[in-house]
């Protein structure tokens, strides 16, 4: 499998080269262009209770693509639904996504939820999505994606931790600031340990904090 990430980091695609044969697995509605020569096939891989355990704790959708070259090689080009960067991690284990963070891999990934307990209390939930096995595994986020080598403590605001790596414990808390006590609970993950960590740029939290200012509201005698 080959792949090439453009347009990046703020409107990535990965446009995925597959050998006759070769398949590729995605997150429904993910794919946005590929060859005619791709057989794709919808399963919710595992079971149907899996695909509704991915979905409803996980963020993921119940179903996955997988698209299989025939007749010879193909290319297929998958995008994220928020508008960022792709991360292209080479599977050797277990990996931590926040929901939604899952794009595509391949066959021999597996993704699951997980419940982390009352730690895993992000503002996004109580679950995240475990990842294992060997191959590709393509994630993205929402702005650019920096990588961050955790050796000791490192502390990350809910909304910014897109993955990890399972060896790094964390924590979370609440900002003890005045700001954060007079408009918002923010909520601060403190990591710990020895591991990789990558973090986004962007909140999609305070992005819509940002907008609702803005949100129409319906006054009373409106039709």
């Amino acid at each position: 499998m080959d792949f090439e990430i453009a347009c990046e980091p703020t409107y990535s695609v990965v446009e995925i080269d597959l050998d006759e044969g070769e398949a590729v697995v995605a997150e429904s509605g993910a794919m946005a262009w590929m060859t005619p020569n791709l057989r794709v096939e919808t399963s919710t891989r595992g079971g149907l209770m899996a695909g509704l355990k991915r979905s409803v704790l996980g963020g993921e959708s119940v179903f996955q693509n997988t698209y299989t070259a025939q007749g010879g090689p193909g290319r297929v080009a998958f995008v994220p639904g928020s508008s960022g960067d792709i991360v292209a991690h080479e599977m050797r284990g277990d990996l931590l996504l926040e929901r939604g963070a899952y794009l595509a891999s391949s066959p021999t990934v597996t993704l699951d939820s997980r419940w982390q307990g009352m730690k895993g209390l992000f503002s996004e939930g109580l679950f995240t999505l475990h990842v294992a096995g060997s191959g590709m595994l393509f994630f993205g986020a929402y702005g650019a994606v920096y990588e961050v080598d955790v050796d000791g403590e490192y502390t990350v605001d809910s909304g910014f931790a897109v993955a990890w790596e399972p060896s790094l414990q964390y924590r979370v808390t609440r900002a003890r600031r005045v700001r954060s006590f007079l408009f918002s609970d923010q909520l601060l993950v403190r990591f710990s340990g020895r591991g990789r960590l990558w973090v986004q740029s962007r909140s999609p939290q305070a992005f819509a904090n940002w907008l609702q200012p803005f949100r129409p509201v319906k006054q009373k005698g409106d039709n």
